[in-house]
């Protein structure tokens, strides 16, 4: 930065031809001027200007170096006019990293993108753990608590686990009235991606000591399981969103819904910084306003 001071007092005192008067437009003394000029030719190891007692003029090396610092300034001028634009109007790419579960996702995704043409989505669905930072995301959306000090979060809106099947299912095999009862049905099971484990299914009270549900079939996005209970195929634990408009047209039925207890939160969580990047201000705005409308 003070080489940036030097090279503008050096513009000044070339254009005006005399130290007075680039001291008068900058508001420093004339002398300040010489001597910001005097160490700028020290360092530099050349003569800038020749001196007399009634004017200054460029000498040759003077005159090249002045051709220099006037594009250097302009670079600089219209970079703080192209950060001062993107400050107003919100533009670029960002990249985000969002769960499969992309029947919640995607149509206020799609919505976003209508509302902001100008800034590109580049989006990686994935249930692993992404490391926001290593990775370069600018945004990720997931499901849990936040355990990364280094990250700033928000809270989108909560989901609850729910136990659901077709009419068809439970015409043929059943409505469980009890917890015990799942033992003897088709459990439809989820796969965490990232441990590999089953996702527990939040039943209350549990199953007998020492016994298990069965597993039917497992997979490791949810999408599957809904089709799976669709079809009659057995009893699948899924979260209420990806099942809602199902429940509503009666192709799926709630089970054992007393006996469920379970509450989740979906959070977007971001590099922490003092100051949000416009892109990623007004995503995480619209998120929080559309993604669980109230």
């Amino acid at each position: 930065m003070d080489s940036l001071g030097s090279l503008n007092v050096f513009i000044q005192a070339a254009e005006t031809r005399s130290f007075t008067a680039a001291g008068r437009k900058l508001g420093v003394s004339s002398s300040a001027i010489g001597k910001a000029i005097a160490r700028l030719e020290e360092r530099l190891g050349v003569r800038l200007f020749h001196r007399s007692t009634r004017a200054i003029t460029l000498t040759p090396d003077g005159a090249c170096f002045l051709e220099r610092c006037r594009r250097i300034l302009c670079e600089i001028e219209a970079a703080e006019q192209e950060l001062a634009q993107s400050r107003s109007a919100p533009r670029g790419t960002l990249r985000i990293s969002a769960p499969l579960a992309s029947m919640l996702m995607v149509p206020t995704l799609s919505a976003f993108m209508r509302a902001y043409p100008e800034i590109q989505l580049d989006v990686d669905f994935s249930d692993r753990l992404v490391d926001v930072i290593e990775e370069g995301f600018d945004v990720v959306i997931r499901a849990g608590e936040v355990s990364d000090s280094r990250l700033m979060s928000r809270v989108l809106g909560t989901f609850r686990l729910q136990l659901v099947a077709s009419p068809q299912y439970l015409k043929k095999h059943g409505m469980p009235r009890k917890v015990d009862d799942l033992l003897h049905h088709a459990c439809l099971h989820h796969r965490y991606a990232t441990s590999g484990k089953l996702e527990p299914w939040p039943l209350r009270p549990g199953l007998k000591r020492g016994m298990s549900l069965p597993v039917t079939a497992v997979t490791s996005t949810i999408e599957p399981l809904i089709d799976m209970a669709e079809q009659g195929l057995g009893i699948a634990c899924l979260p209420d969103f990806a099942v809602r408009r199902q429940l509503e047209q009666k192709r799926l039925v709630l089970v054992l819904d007393a006996h469920t207890r379970h509450a989740g939160t979906f959070r977007l969580l971001w590099p922490s910084s003092r100051h949000l990047s416009p892109k990623l201000r007004v995503f995480v705005d619209f998120m929080v306003e559309h993604l669980f409308p109230t």
